[in-house]
């Protein structure tokens, strides 16, 4: 009576666990509808949903030609960008021997189109001249004490820093410099051996800076974020915090020994992001751990995007965006609806099985197949609010075949439980051990398909990975399911009338399974009755 209640209870308290976690995919579901933008149904991949591509164009000059090196490159580097900025279900893919098409399942902001298009190369130049955005009629390359060409020591430069790179020719090109036209650095030579005549990023300032003294390639990582006080507070200002390879760290420390002893706006190291000063802060201390920071005027999803390109590397070149259309849906929808048929199709069959072949019992099959429907509904449309995921025709394919597989776990169990029915257990105690020999059963085939489903998912390529994802996720749920519900509900239902004195309809009817009786007959003496064997005889010992 005691291990009755026991189990009972262990039952009850399965359902209970079960509805709880329900409720609160539902409330987390239903939260993010009211306080965020999550939406009410799962995201769509670029198959069924559409979208948008662009066909990326490379920037070159004087008929330099692109090596299918670079291009390879790129294509990886933009691949990864996507994916840092949260876009899912992309296609990044090239086109010839010269462009780049990236296909997005929504309409991409301009900041992502920037993100794609620039090379996102920084560089960091010593400054030797500064003025306002303005050109200059004047001889002299900014109003601040910087020389003009004429007090400029002649002969060749003896380093990056050397005011001799400030030639007659760049102090002209510097002068003329207009920053307030948006045209004004098209046609920008950025050589990292050479000067760089350019303007900050918002237009205002313009600079002579020196030759690269630490190049991007030497970033190992970039983080963004708020920047800290001297008291180690939070502040609001937004902050890149960059730390440097080896090489990169000694070249940063030597160049800041030798700028902090200089006088302005000699001691200003400016950061340059493809072409244009970031900011350009002056050293009040030598910087020997490899570690710097960059503050601005951008913002925190903007620092974060910067710091995932930086982290990422440069492009090997710049591109611009040749076209950019509309991808139609119409295929996808179709193909979508004919999945969906065949997923209707497939869960009718084994509806219908179930009931032909356990009666009422199959019941608890039809019931557990709409719990999961229901669980992997709640967690794919979350993973498209909090994780952006998109249920691509590939995942679809996945939730169908695990349809099978979900059914699968049902017939092992029922099928467990009639054997031990007829051997003559009773229903209870054929439940209990049914459950025991089947979980084992069960348990492996899981194990068998999620590794299946993780293996896909690491090697494939994107579309197969969509289908080992669905594959994966509702293994996953199906244990859950037979554990909390299958075997808590049909250990309840055991003790039922109904199915414990084994109604016809209850699918669990001793007779219609051919199971064994045993009487006592006097003398320690039992028969046994069987279908095969009317009366068979036998003795306790």
């Amino acid at each position: 009576m005691a291990a009755a209640s026991t189990q009972r209870s262990h039952a009850t308290r399965s359902l209970v666990i079960l509805g709880i976690l329900v409720l609160a995919l539902a409330g987390v579901l239903v939260g993010a509808n009211i306080w965020s933008d999550a939406g009410p149904a799962p995201k769509l991949g670029l198959d069924l949903k559409g979208g948008t591509q662009m066909v990326l164009e490379p920037k070159v000059t004087g008929g330099e030609s692109v090596s299918p090196e670079q291009l390879s490159q790129a294509r990886d580097i933009i691949v990864q960008r996507v994916d840092a900025g949260g876009v899912s279900g992309a296609e990044v893919t090239t086109q010839g021997d010269r462009n780049i098409v990236v296909s997005l399942p929504e309409v991409p902001s301009q900041e992502t189109k920037n993100a794609l298009q620039q090379s996102s190369q920084m560089q960091f130049r010593p400054v030797l001249a500064v003025g306002d955005g303005l050109p200059q009629p004047s001889a002299s390359p900014s109003p601040s004490p910087s020389p003009s060409a004429s007090e400029q020591a002649a002969g060749e430069p003896t380093g990056p820093t050397d005011l001799a790179w400030i030639t007659p020719e760049i102090q002209q090109e510097f002068d003329a410099l207009d920053c307030t036209d948006p045209a004004a650095l098209d046609n920008l030579v950025d050589d990292p051996e050479k000067p760089l005549v350019t303007c900050s990023d918002d237009g205002a300032t313009k600079y002579v800076l020196g030759p690269v003294v630490v190049s991007g390639d030497t970033i190992e990582d970039a983080t963004a974020g708020y920047a800290t006080n001297q008291q180690g507070a939070v502040t609001s200002e937004v902050e890149i915090a960059l730390s440097f390879d080896s090489a990169g760290a000694a070249e940063y420390a030597d160049i800041s020994r030798e700028m902090v002893a200089l006088p302005a706006p000699q001691n200003q190291m400016a950061t340059v992001l493809d072409g244009k000063v970031i900011v350009a802060p002056y050293f009040q201390s030598a910087i020997t751990d490899g570690r710097a920071s960059i503050t601005g005027s951008f913002t925190i999803e903007e620092a974060r995007t910067l710091a995932d390109q930086l982290k990422f590397g440069a492009l090997p070149l710049s591109f611009t965006l040749q076209t950019s259309t509309d991808i139609s849906p119409t295929l996808g929808a179709d193909q979508l609806r004919y999945g969906l048929i065949a997923g209707l199709v497939g869960l009718l069959l084994v509806v219908v099985y179930s009931v032909l072949q356990y009666r009422l019992l199959g019941l608890v099959t039809i019931a557990s197949l709409a719990l999961a429907a229901g669980l992997t509904y709640l967690v794919v449309t979350i993973l498209g609010w909090s994780h952006n995921y998109r249920l691509d025709m590939a995942g679809v394919t996945g939730l169908i075949v695990a349809i099978g597989f979900t059914a699968d776990s049902f017939i092992v169990y029922f099928e467990r439980i009639r054997d031990e029915l007829r051997e003559g257990r009773s229903l209870q105690s054929a439940v209990e051990t049914g459950w025991n020999r089947a979980k084992r059963t069960i348990l492996a085939a899981d194990s068998v398909n999620f590794l299946a489903a993780l293996v896909l998912y690491t090697l494939a390529t994107s579309n197969v990975r969509g289908f080992a994802f669905t594959l994966g996720l509702t293994t996953v749920l199906d244990l859950i399911i037979v554990f909390f519900f299958t075997h808590p509900t049909v250990a309840l239902l055991a003790r039922r009338p109904f199915f414990r004195d084994g109604h016809p309809w209850s699918g669990l009817d001793p007779r219609r399974l051919g199971a064994k009786s045993t009487r006592y007959v006097g003398r320690g003496r039992f028969v046994t009755t069987s279908p095969t064997v009317r009366e068979t005889e036998g003795s306790h010992a």
